[in-house]
């Protein structure tokens, strides 16, 4: 363990999913992007909400499930993220501190109510998200606590962050603070549509050394570079990042170094169930180990674990216990 007080502080959009069910055609009928979250307004939200069928209420948003996952695997998280004094947002600090995550942002008491997430699961089991930002947006530079960025070994990003312009200042305000303590910095680059909004903007952050460490999957990392040839893409990535960890699902994952490139195969899964979280999880498998003294390819492969029993399940909260599964598979002691 670092003696740090925390080993991963994560700082995202605080938000409830509410997932459920659907067809394609569904999907078609309302003009979403299958795989893609779409940001939506608060009429949308409720529109959709009622056009859904039978949902189930979780607690959600990247980092917040990131932080979940990190201390489900026995390290020590933090979260920092925007909600409002209302029902949901009662929900959100309930779970996620009972899930051992340490939160103490304060509520807003006027304004956007707290943020949801209206994911709709397709039997193949990809995720279509619909965002409504709500309270989540209004996070500010005020609402990060220098003390808190200053104990975390490590303040994971999250991509979705960059959208409300009041987020994004917190975001560099909680980078800069990092780098002035020595912590380092990681970004998720969340969602391939986000890459599309962001792309310059992201490629700054990695490029400048804003942030030490990227996270992405195989579409994303396309994206951020504008071309279809996986191989290319890499090669850019090695040359503008840091450290970086690129997932391809059932082709596995990569963390990419100035030592070269470590990979490990994806983690067995009998049925896929539902993708939501996996890009989350597969970040607190290997966060956990990156600040814990993992080697890369242990950190690699206790990220596909994570990954691979979120997507058996449906929801982006693990329901069996990860750091059972973690010592059974001789990741962690």
């Amino acid at each position: 363990m670092s003696a740090h007080k925390l080993d991963v502080l994560a700082i995202g959009n605080a938000i409830v999913d509410v997932l459920a069910r659907a067809e394609d055609d569904f999907l078609a009928a309302n003009g979403m992007s299958k795989g893609s979250m779409a940001l939506i307004d608060e009429t949308q939200a409720q529109q959709l909400y009622a056009a859904m069928g039978p949902g189930t209420e979780v607690s959600g948003g990247s980092a917040a499930n990131t932080a979940v996952g990190v201390a489900a695997l026995g390290a020590r998280a933090g979260f920092i993220g925007k909600v409002k004094h209302d029902g949901l947002g009662k929900v959100f600090g309930h779970d996620i501190r009972a899930a051992g995550v340490a939160f103490s942002t304060p509520a807003a008491h006027e304004g956007a109510s707290t943020a949801r997430c209206l994911i709709l699961v397709t039997p193949d089991g990809e995720r279509t998200m619909n965002t409504y930002l709500g309270a989540a947006q209004d996070l500010t530079a005020a609402d990060i606590d220098a003390a808190i960025v200053e104990s975390a070994t490590i303040t994971y990003l999250e991509g979705y962050l960059w959208d409300p312009p009041a987020a994004k200042e917190a975001f560099l305000t909680a980078a800069k603070i990092a780098h002035k303590a020595h912590r380092k910095v990681a970004l998720t680059l969340s969602d391939a549509f986000c890459v599309d909004r962001y792309r310059g903007e992201f490629l700054e952050l990695i490029r400048s050394g804003t942030v030490d460490l990227v996270f992405c999957n195989e579409a994303e990392l396309k994206s951020l570079y504008e071309t279809a040839d996986y191989d290319t893409a890499l090669t850019h990535l090695k040359q503008d990042a840091c450290e970086a960890v690129v997932t391809r699902s059932e082709k596995g994952a990569s963390f990419i170094s100035a030592e070269g490139i470590v990979r490990v195969p994806a983690y067995p899964v009998h049925k896929v169930v539902d993708t939501t979280g996996a890009g989350d999880l597969f970040a607190a498998g290997f966060l956990t180990g990156y600040t814990t003294g993992l080697e890369p390819a242990e950190s690699l492969r206790l990220g596909a674990l994570a990954a691979g029993e979120i997507i058996s399940q449906i929801g982006a909260r693990p329901h069996r216990n990860l750091l059972d599964l973690a010592r059974e598979g001789g990741l962690l002691s």
